[in-house]
């Protein structure tokens, strides 16, 4: 499914609707050009969420938990990794809930993954030619509609 985005408000907008309908155990694997908007859509599924705290890119810390929404939210950002070092890292104890509360997963630059889960949303963020976003999203064993009705 592709879905044009006119401006960072409507990349916001997104994030707030996935916020409001995704369940504990849900992982969302981000993609795209640097600067494309996976932080900005990671911010509106945390206010989707309920979370009043900041929510600022994990660049350098890689993981950052936010634990008082409706569920966590875990925002993971590999850009700085390898696939080995990310494969070091088991991401799986964040979407099988091993050892944390289960919550949402949001994963930037999740093609450094050299494994997924069995269940995720893949969102591809990239530039369009006016200067808005162009957002694909792919379900693999998920179901989205519910999100764009209005």
């Amino acid at each position: 499914m592709k879905i044009f985005l006119a401006d960072v408000q409507a990349t916001l907008h997104l994030g707030i609707k996935l916020g409001q309908i995704l369940t504990a155990g849900s992982v969302i694997l981000l993609e795209g050009d640097l600067g494309a908007g996976k932080t900005t859509l990671v911010q509106g599924i945390g206010q989707g969420l309920g979370i009043t705290e900041s929510i600022v890119s994990p660049t350098f810390t890689l993981i950052n938990e936010y634990i008082q929404g409706r569920v966590p939210l875990y925002h993971l950002d590999l850009y700085r990794l390898e696939p080995q070092e990310v494969a070091a890292l088991n991401l799986e104890t964040y979407w099988e809930g091993i050892e944390i509360e289960p919550g949402i997963v949001a994963i930037e630059w999740a093609e450094r993954m050299p494994y997924q889960p069995d269940s995720y949303l893949r969102v591809c963020l990239t530039y369009g030619d006016n200067g808005d976003r162009q957002v694909e999203i792919t379900p693999l064993n998920c179901n989205i509609n519910e999100l764009f009705v209005e």
